[in-house]
């Protein structure tokens, strides 16, 4: 060793202070900071742990969230929903009493007014119906001569001529047969005048005969055909009795 210039004595010393170094620096230096590491490893570690779990409990806390905020929105359209159909029902409910109400007001209104239609249609025709037969009653109470006929045959005539008796109007019954009936056998000039009359409401042409019928109470009715013209006292209360109806 020498002869290489080394001293064997000095590298024995050199060796132990370097594993004296290497034994303190491993006791005092690295084992603390391994363990140090080793510490600062487990808490970096341990906080990403804590971390993800915070995370994950973060979410799991958002999705409970939203499922309750779910659930309270599907709960309050429910009931929205309900309140609606019940708003409803009590306004169709409202609608329909007073429907029935003023049905019931409108229908109690129509009677009252009809009752008194009733009545007042009632006495009208009572006072007009006791006037009518009054007066048809004093007509046949007497008697029936030859002026009060020609009296009423000239006012059925007149009111031919005036138009206002007009059931021949527009009728083609040129050349038929007239049928007249009276309540009193007439005259020859009074049949005279009247087949005069009746041809000329008729068209000018035709046959004209002649018949008595007290029923008819008085005036005359003329038949043409299938037409009639009713100047008859009897005629005339039938009238006033359907008008009266």
């Amino acid at each position: 060793m020498e002869a290489l210039g080394i001293n064997l004595g000095f590298l024995i010393v050199q060796i132990c202070s370097f594993l004296l170094l290497l034994i303190a620096l491993r006791a005092w230096v690295f084992t603390p900071i391994t363990n140090m590491l080793e510490r600062r490893r487990e808490t970096i570690s341990k906080g990403l742990e804590d971390a993800a779990i915070a995370a994950e409990a973060r979410a799991n806390a958002e999705k409970e969230a939203e499922k309750l905020l779910n659930d309270a929105r599907t709960k309050a359209a429910a009931e929205a929903r309900e309140v609606t159909a019940r708003a409803e029902e009590q306004a169709k409910q409202i609608r329909s009493a007073a429907e029935a109400t003023a049905g019931k007001a409108r229908e109690e209104a129509l009677a009252e007014v009809d009752a008194e239609r009733a009545r007042v249609l009632s006495d009208v025709r009572g006072q007009v119906g006791a006037l009518a037969i009054a007066a048809a009653q004093k007509l046949i109470g007497e008697a029936m001569d030859e002026k009060k006929q020609k009296a009423l045959i000239d006012e059925f005539f007149s009111g031919v001529k005036s138009g206002k008796v007009t059931v021949l109007e527009g009728a083609s019954v040129s050349g038929a047969a007239a049928t007249v009936t009276s309540a009193l056998p007439l005259s020859k000039s009074e049949q005279d005048d009247v087949q005069k009359q009746v041809l000329a409401a008729i068209g000018g042409k035709g046959e004209v005969s002649f018949k008595v019928d007290p029923n008819i109470l008085g005036g005359i009715v003329v038949r043409v055909g299938d037409k009639v013209l009713d100047g008859s006292v009897s005629g005339q209360l039938s009238s006033m009795r359907q008008n009266l109806r």
